[in-house]
């Protein structure tokens, strides 16, 4: 049961979806080009490195003769920023207020757009190249003239430079953190950016520039931009807002006439007519609505439901489509994650004890049919995940801090100890037990009271209950230990509030650092985020030592130095025992119905529904969806 699904879906975002039968390039990629005073490239990638040269017809996983037409609807499966996977009450998804809509990222045009077949590779979108001073702190972007705005206003680089500075300094807190490394813009023309960024700044800092969402600087002369709003903001991407329901359902229709179209990074996607997201505070209303085909694509997150709902006429019949999908993107790492900004979960070895009482291998035969794998570090199942001991690069990162550091950091890489399945394994219980009063806590009868005296409860707190089946066991085994635990649900307003101001003992969280990590690591674990309201740093670490890897990490200059550097770091992480990891699997659970055809085959990184599937008129014809 993931928290993520589709990743970004934006069309021009990093982990954008594609398309299919390419048109194959053969042609070697070309690097930059040396001009004078600097170098002149059709694309940005974290080390240099692009796979496509200059003159590239499409990405290499999408169709260009996918045909247009139709619409796909579906749940929201992923969030970033103020998003919520319950409700939305804004259409303003770069602020902290409000709950934001799904897929509004998807009107907006960047400067440049990712290749989902490359780790961190972007190309040409509203830039058509760009220009890299010597020493890297200046960039030069060359806009294309034809850009435009929904409203038929052209989109300038002063639109570009108001967009940047607007969200550095108004922008949710996730993204003004994102572009501490970005220190101005300015239009040298109406079609040349000059972005300036710090000295020594991060390798992805041009990068995360490149992404960010384009406005429009004359919309916002008459529109505040840090409040929330129902009014669909003007845009310039492939779709703009369509009819929506606040907090039931939002719409979004395809531009016909889109200005960027036709450009390498866009053809064969964008096919959809329009993109329906449906909204369901209960994950089983969710599912009942996909078999009435209130919407008709569904990714599956719970394999109770995988393993044994799917027995209805309409998967009998053909008419819903299961697929397994293969995705080569780190699965991300979800768990409960502590709030050590409280006192009782200050203490690691408490932390480590509360683990123990967590049996996955019971719950992964029970309740999850087995379709999941024990997650143990925050790099899952890609380089950067540490394992054994420390190597030789690992020890010369490790030694200076030595003494900052528990000692088990220099041996065996912590993984969660293997339960005997019982649900109940008293051996680890026992261990459990003993870090507890290690700690410093002491038995009261049948409870146990914290080394302050207290009685020792925990709240789990979430906005669904979804997982819901999972926690209880694992409560009923803290209470084992004398912990008064209990799973509580509110409403999704009241989960934002009180995750957005830390007020919380445990919440669930899934995120991935991608193939690159570097300034989501600052996000997820720096301490500069520590106590910023909004935050990702869920769990509230703060550590100088992590602190200063991270720091190595955002300028570690070729790719074997950060895998090193992200191997230590998940050392210490997983050393102090911030979260009880969860589970995992290394594909996608899907399920449709028989409405739409795709490509031979997925990006490597991302499975690309919205953006490289379409709507088949053929299909469609012989089939009819309930209540149709």
């Amino acid at each position: 049961m993931g928290r993520l699904g589709l990743g970004r879906l934006g069309l021009s975002s990093l982990a954008l979806g594609t398309l299919g039968r390419a048109e194959a390039q053969s042609a070697p990629a070309a690097g930059p080009a040396s001009v004078a005073g600097g170098t002149e490239t059709h694309g940005l990638s974290t080390f240099g490195d692009l796979a496509l040269p200059a003159d590239f017809a499409s990405f290499a996983y999408v169709d260009v003769k996918a045909p247009k037409g139709g619409e796909i609807s579906l749940q929201p499966s992923s969030t970033s920023g103020n998003q919520n996977f319950t409700t939305f009450d804004t259409l303003n998804i770069f602020i902290l207020k409000g709950d934001g809509a799904a897929g509004m990222s998807m009107i907006f045009d960047t400067l440049m757009a990712a290749n989902a077949d490359e780790p961190d590779s972007y190309y040409g979108l509203v830039a058509k190249k760009v220009w890299i001073s010597p020493d890297k702190n200046i960039y030069r972007f060359y806009l294309r003239k034809e850009a435009r705005f929904h409203d038929g206003t052209p989109l300038t680089a002063h639109d570009v430079a108001f967009s940047l500075q607007l969200l550095k300094t108004e922008g949710h807190p996730a993204i003004r953190q994102s572009l501490r490394d970005f220190m101005s813009a300015e239009a040298e023309a109406d079609d040349v950016l000059r972005v300036s960024l710090r000295e020594g700044h991060s390798r992805e800092a041009i990068l995360i520039v490149a992404g960010q969402p384009i406005f429009s600087a004359a919309y916002y002369k008459s529109h505040k931009f840090d409040e929330t709003t129902l009014d669909p903001p003007l845009g310039s991407g492939a779709y703009k807002v369509g009819a929506f329901d606040q907090g039931r359902h939002i719409s979004f229709t395809r531009v016909t006439d889109y200005w960027g179209k036709d450009l390498p990074v866009n053809r064969g996607q964008g096919n959809f007519d329009k993109i329906r997201y449906e909204y369901f505070s209960d994950r089983k209303v969710g599912f009942e609505a996909f078999k009435a085909a209130v919407y008709t694509y569904r990714e599956e997150f719970t394999s109770a439901i995988w393993a044994t709902g799917y027995d209805f006429p309409a998967v009998e019949d053909g008419r819903i489509v299961r697929a397994t999908l293969p995705d080569d993107a780190p699965n991300g790492t979800q768990g409960w994650f502590f709030n050590t900004r409280r006192d009782k979960f200050k203490n690691p070895q408490i932390r480590e004890a509360i683990g123990l009482a967590f049996d996955f291998t019971w719950t992964n035969k029970n309740i999850m049919y087995g379709v999941y794998s024990r997650t143990v570090s925050y790099f899952q199942n890609s380089p950067m995940e540490a394992k054994g001991k420390p190597s030789p690069q690992e020890l010369a990162l490790l030694d200076p801090y030595r003494k900052e550091l528990p000692a088990s950091v220099f041996g065996d890489v912590y993984v969660p100890p293997v339960s005997d399945g019982s649900g109940q394994d008293r051996t680890l219980l026992r261990r459990a037990n003993a870090l507890l009063l290690a700690a410093g806590c002491h038995r009261q009868g049948t409870n146990l009271l914290l080394p302050s005296g207290k009685p020792f409860d925990i709240e789990f707190l979430d906005f669904s209950g979804a997982l819901e089946p999972h926690t209880a066991p694992f409560i009923r085994n803290l209470g084992l230990l004398g912990i008064n635990a209990r799973y509580r649900i509110v409403d999704p307003a009241q989960y934002k509030r009180r995750t957005d101001n830390f007020d919380y003992d445990i919440v669930t969280e899934n995120f991935s650092l991608g193939l690159t990590p570097g300034e989501g690591m600052r996000a997820y674990f720096g301490s500069q985020t520590a106590n910023m309201p909004g935050s990702r740093n869920v769990s509230g670490i703060a550590d100088p030592v992590v602190d200063a890897l991270i720091a190595k990490a955002l300028v570690a200059d070729t790719r074997e130095k950060l895998t090193i550097i992200c191997r230590a770091i998940d050392r210490i992480l997983r050393a102090g025992h911030y979260w009880v990891p969860m589970w995992n699997k290394r594909n996608h659970l899907v399920a449709y119905w028989d409405l739409f055809d795709r490509p031979p085959r997925s990006a490597k990184y991302d499975i690309g529904v919205l953006s490289t599937w379409w709507f088949d008129t053929k299909k469609a014809a012989r089939i009819t969806l309930p209540g149709h």
